[in-house]
């Protein structure tokens, strides 16, 4: 999949084999709503023997509009990237809304965007769609211009699952109460944390019998609700590794997130414990992905109690993951 980033970047021989199929979003998570409208432009895409382009935005339009009630990010772009990826895009096309678009109205929106950048023959949209200006335009908009410009539209409605209705804030509050299978459900896959691994906060993790490689998310990522998980570890940089693990291996691992306030920490970090491995992943890029909650997160009043509970935490992870 090529990846573009602004309407710059566009080659002028994209469309040149007859056009494109477009669909448009942030897609932040790529969840199971995600997957169905992308998939749905994918299939409309080969149909008509052209590429299938996904649009979509970062960083996220309502953190430059509305910051105060900008959400939290569930997926970063690169995650984002190969997840679109896998569904059998041809093209990511990558619009930061503070340099493009923005002003632009619904109607230079499909006709200069659309059909003059892209050369779309058909757009492929959620039902609660906007675009242009102000979000003035909708779904019904878009069908209406695609009729006017000659452009195919398909709106693909919301999904919804147990009268739920399956978006990215469900699942941001399935996450912030610890119902991971719940999220993973919506998702359609684990959720995901990726950060670079870094030193923690000294505590003396190694001393005590429980290594972890601690990671420290942007202040705008979601986590999931603090307290211990079973998951699992993967490196996803490459270059050898110092010890018995290996890049692009899934590692079971439990997973402390919160500010551990037994030893008054106050960043929130995730931090993880693999399981019978031995190794330096100081300053290596990490994708920790959650199964299933173990506990809430506890303040305990001395280390030996500390140290009971992780024995249990690690005993129940190897049950949930069958490691």
């Amino acid at each position: 999949m090529d990846i573009l980033h602004g309407l710059d970047a566009i080659p002028g021989d994209l469309a040149a084999g007859g056009g494109t199929v477009v669909t448009i979003g942030v897609f932040d998570g790529v969840h199971r709503g995600h997957q169905l409208l992308i998939t749905e432009a994918v299939a409309r895409a080969k149909e008509l023997g052209v590429p299938c382009v996904v649009m979509t935005f970062d960083p996220h339009p309502r953190t430059i509009f509305a910051p105060e009630s900008a959400p939290a990010e569930l997926t970063p772009l690169t995650e984002r990237a190969r997840h679109i990826a896998e569904l059998g895009v041809d093209t990511l096309l990558v619009i930061d809304f503070r340099k493009e678009l923005a002003g632009d109205s619904p109607e230079e929106y499909v006709r200069d965007v659309l059909l003059g950048k892209l050369g779309a023959r058909h757009v492929v949209v959620g039902e609660n769609f906007t675009f242009g200006k102000d979000a003035a335009g909708t779904s019904a908009t878009m069908a209406q211009l695609g009729e006017r410009f000659g452009v195919d539209v398909t709106v693909v409605g919301l999904l919804g699952d147990g009268g739920v209705r399956i978006c990215s804030t469900a699942i941001r509050d399935q996450l912030s109460g610890g119902n991971i299978k719940v999220a993973t459900d919506y998702m359609g896959r684990p959720f995901s944390v990726v950060a670079p691994i870094e030193r923690g906060a000294g505590r003396g993790g190694r001393e005590l019998g429980y290594p972890t490689a601690n990671q420290y998310a942007g202040a705008g990522a979601a986590l999931p609700g603090d307290g211990v998980y079973a998951g699992w570890l993967t490196i996803i940089d490459d270059g050898e590794i110092d010890g018995d693990m290996e890049p692009g291996v899934r590692y079971p691992a439990a997973i402390s997130v919160g500010t551990n306030p037994t030893f008054g920490d106050a960043r929130r970090s995730v931090e993880s414990f693999v399981l019978d491995r031995d190794a330096d992943l100081y300053d290596r890029m990490a994708r920790v992905e959650f199964v299933e909650k173990v506990r809430d997160m506890t303040k305990f009043d001395s280390v030996d109690e500390l140290l009971e509970h992780m024995a249990r935490d690690v005993a129940r992870t190897r049950d949930i993951l069958g490691a």
